[in-house]
């Protein structure tokens, strides 16, 4: 098939197979790089929001809860300021009301809470569970799929080591009469020192990150393309210019010597090899002039 196709053609498939190939690997590594660059951005995000979240935890504990606690036993409701976890989550809140953070999620998931709120749904009890059975297990990261999103998490095991929490877990009659009075007696109780409760998780969104990766690498390929189509039609012009027109004038004079016409001449335009070859051709003209004058002369 390719004996029968004329140079030009064969010349331009062959570019169009290295251009075809250049594209899709390129376009595949940085695919493939852009996407890692996108979820290591993603996962900086997360631990940032939870160092920060961690931080605000530590606030609340060591100066927010000191000055709040006494009032724990003679107000009649109690003050949720005082735990660590309503303040983190109560910062998320604020910060989701930012539209751009809308998607942002923060939550102590736990097995047995206080407040139903915090009560673990079924895909972060898994999360629970594969802490407790591993107590060497310190994180987990994965993505969870919403409808019409989907969120990149940071998972840390929420274990009980300060024996004052108990206080308020171990048994009902221990804990705050204003705790009692309004999460009642049924949950957040039965606590352990050292257990794992439940499950610090972290959501971020990823789908604005992935669409604006997967924008950058449509526009890359893009761009890969049309430097490719440029410089194939670049090459073209030159491949006709400089070879193909020069063959055909070689190839169209030659064929008016074969016939006859000992006057038509190779014009030699340039000193490339093209130029050498018209001026090959000459000669060899000229050597059959001389031979047929001497076979004239002979007769």
């Amino acid at each position: 098939m390719l004996k029968n196709l004329k140079l030009s053609n064969k010349f331009n498939l062959i570019l169009v197979a290295i251009f075809v190939c250049t594209v899709l690997l390129s376009g595949l590594a940085f695919s493939t790089l852009l996407n890692y660059t996108t979820e290591r951005e993603v996962v900086t995000r997360a631990a940032l929001l939870l160092k920060t979240l961690l931080s605000v935890r530590q606030y609340t504990l060591l100066q927010i809860a000191p000055e709040l606690n006494p009032r724990l036993e003679t107000d009649r409701q109690f003050l949720p300021q005082t735990v660590p976890n309503y303040s983190a989550r109560e910062v998320v809140e604020y910060l989701r009301a930012d539209p751009d953070y809308k998607d942002f999620f923060y939550k102590e998931a736990t097995l047995n809470p206080t407040n139903l709120r915090d009560k673990a749904d079924e895909f972060e009890t898994q999360i629970v569970e594969q802490f407790r059975s591993d107590r060497q297990l310190q994180e987990l990261t994965g993505y969870r799929q919403f409808p019409g999103r989907n969120l990149f998490y940071i998972a840390r095991p929420i274990a009980v080591t300060e024996q004052d929490c108990l206080r308020c877990h171990s048994i009902p009659e221990a804990a705050p009469a204003s705790q009692i009075a309004t999460y009642g007696r049924e949950n957040g109780f039965g606590w352990q020192l050292n257990e794992i409760i439940g499950a610090q998780v972290i959501s971020v969104p990823t789908t604005g990150l992935i669409d604006s990766a997967r924008r950058s690498s449509m526009l890359f390929v893009g761009l890969l393309a049309l430097m490719f189509a440029v410089a194939l039609l670049i090459i073209n012009l030159l491949l006709k210019r400089v070879i193909i027109h020069p063959l055909n004038r070689i190839s169209r004079v030659a064929n008016e010597v074969s016939m006859g016409n000992l006057e038509a001449e190779f014009t030699q335009e340039s000193n490339d090899e093209i130029g050498k070859l018209a001026a090959s051709f000459n000669r060899m003209k000229t050597s059959l002039l001389v031979a047929i004058n001497i076979l004239k002369q002979s007769n």
